[in-house]
């Protein structure tokens, strides 16, 4: 009976061993990698916003100040919104013409105010942390419009940003950094839209 004892400890102590001396896996929850969203760059970008899709490029020049400019669909062709952190203001403007952001691109301001207070959020640490999933590292957090999933890619830069409460998925091609990244300091405003009348026609509208 004693024999049967000792060989059970004996096996229960060689599993202990054995779980101890297996190597962590990478990848997973806790992983983590460069931080270089706080780098300026240009991008290609898809915006999936329930059932409506944008298309265009989006510019972060430096912290907080943003420009996108819309190719589809055509209520937004041609349309370009810039954000400001200098005077907290987000424009439109149409073939060198400033106006109020109309009506028809208020879903998308509001939403890539959303990806920029995420970006932004998140540029400052030198690493990012997070869960990897095949060379992608996601990372999760929460501002007063929703949860979201802020996605990078293997060298750090933005890949997807989604919020599932809203609808909203944004993919990012093409990639490229555009220059250096400045020291991040306080919280940069967050913009607000310029009340400028709207000219009438500027706008194309779908057929």
């Amino acid at each position: 009976m004693k024999r049967l004892i000792l060989s059970v400890l004996a096996a229960l102590y060689a599993l202990v061993l054995a779980a101890c001396s297996v190597p962590d896996m990478p990848g997973g929850e806790g992983s983590s990698r460069e931080n270089r969203l706080g780098l300026p760059f240009e991008a290609a970008m898809t915006l999936t916003l329930d059932r409506l899709e944008a298309q265009g490029t989006v510019k972060r020049t430096s912290l907080g100040d943003w420009e996108a400019v819309f190719e589809t669909p055509n209520s937004l062709s041609g349309v370009t919104l810039s954000f400001s952190r200098t005077d907290g203001t987000v424009t439109a403007s149409y073939k060198g013409l400033t106006f109020s952001v109309p009506k028809s691109a208020y879903p998308v301001k509001a939403m890539l105010l959303c990806l920029i207070n995420a970006v932004e959020e998140n540029a400052a640490p030198e690493k990012l942390s997070g869960a990897e999933n095949e060379g992608m590292l996601t990372v999760n957090g929460s501002l007063d419009s929703g949860d979201y999933t802020l996605t990078v890619d293997a060298e750090g830069l933005l890949s997807r940003f989604e919020m599932p409460g809203s609808k909203l998925d944004i993919r990012f091609t093409e990639v490229n950094v555009t220059g250096e990244a400045e020291e991040m300091t306080s919280a940069f405003p967050v913009p607000t839209e310029v009340t400028r009348p709207m000219q009438a026609g500027l706008i194309p509208t779908a057929p």
